[in-house]
């Protein structure tokens, strides 16, 4: 059903009705806004208008989201690493450079085309149909765990763990340089940046949403590149990658947040993995812990480690207590 929403211009200076919404509407770009103000599906004072119309204080401006049109997902035989199989969930080890679902400019080649193969057929409806089974979203570029739902009463239950902030959500990344901090809680709101729309940034308090990201630093190279353990309490877009060079370093490989021809080292990826995720089964209600193993990529990091390191990380003795970190 399409979404309706009314704003009332507040300012008693003039501003460009698709810079407004820009800033109102963080969820949607800015290209967005603009081929909706085109469409008519917005306009002010019930007229249809340009994107740069100049709003003047107490105009009423009406915005219509409509439905996306739907289209056929297709089965594909894609290769997945699956981790964890029963009768309601999947968990894959998720390729880097693999979308999670079909979108502009991805319409195939997705880890949805390569589940409906995979399942064969059964995922069908779960949660819609142009995302089926799918609860949460890794980047593109981001590599590991990732669940998906096989019933509808599986994609409910974990849909609501990810939204209450049940579930457990480690990674481990690579960045450029060390971070101002050996070790820190980020807590900021992220919305998308105001100038550059395919980025997110941190943005004023009541702002965007709330973004929290715990981090230690596991191991610092002699070129400066730290291996970073990051646990989230929340799920924004980007919200590793935001943080980090909040923090003070951009992720090796970001081909967004960095610099790559200026980092130290080459690694042909975004260095973010998902390494470990904890929820609770949406069946049977015992807690479910996946691992996904760690890319070749990381080894000059992960070999420097003190022996048993990983290890105290996995059984909750690494001294999370530092950071009020609840492991389960």
């Amino acid at each position: 059903m399409a979404e309706s929403i009314t704003h009332t211009y507040p300012s008693a200076e003039s501003q460009r009705l698709d810079a407004f919404l820009a800033k109102e509407m963080a969820e949607l770009s800015r290209s967005r806004i603009q081929a909706l103000i085109k469409s008519g599906d917005i306009t002010v004072n019930s007229t249809v208008v340009k994107p740069k119309y100049s709003l003047e204080q107490h105009d009423q401006i009406d915005i219509t989201i409509p439905d996306p049109e739907p289209y056929e997902v297709k089965a594909q035989d894609l290769p997945l690493e699956v981790l964890y199989e029963d009768d309601g969930v999947v968990v894959l080890n998720k390729a880097s450079g693999m979308v999670v679902h079909p979108a502009v400019g991805s319409p195939d080649g997705t880890v949805v085309n390569a589940l409906l193969h995979y399942c064969q057929g059964r995922l069908a409806g779960i949660g819609g149909v142009e995302r089926p089974g799918i609860v949460h979203r890794l980047d593109k570029d981001t590599s590991g765990c990732l669940i998906v739902a096989k019933r509808d009463t599986a994609h409910q239950e974990l849909v609501r763990q990810f939204a209450d902030r049940e579930t457990k959500k480690f990674y481990l990344c690579v960045t450029e340089k060390p971070l101002m901090k050996e070790k820190d809680t980020v807590f900021t709101n992220i919305g998308r940046h105001p100038v550059h729309r395919q980025k997110m940034a941190v943005l004023e308090p009541g702002a965007g949403k709330s973004a929290i990201t715990d981090y230690y630093t596991l191991h610092t190279e002699e070129d400066g590149t730290s291996l970073v353990l990051c646990v989230l309490h929340t799920g924004r877009t980007h919200q590793i990658r935001v943080h980090m060079k909040h923090a003070g370093a951009a992720i090796l490989g970001d081909p967004i947040y960095a610099n790559i021809s200026r980092q130290v080292r080459s690694t042909g990826r975004l260095m973010l993995h998902a390494w470990r995720l904890g929820v609770t089964h949406p069946l049977n209600a015992t807690w479910l812990q996946s691992e996904a193993s760690l890319p070749v990529e990381y080894e000059p990091w992960i070999s420097a480690l003190p022996e048993g390191l990983l290890e105290s990380i996995r059984d909750g003795s690494f001294g999370f207590e530092q950071l009020n970190l609840d492991t389960q």
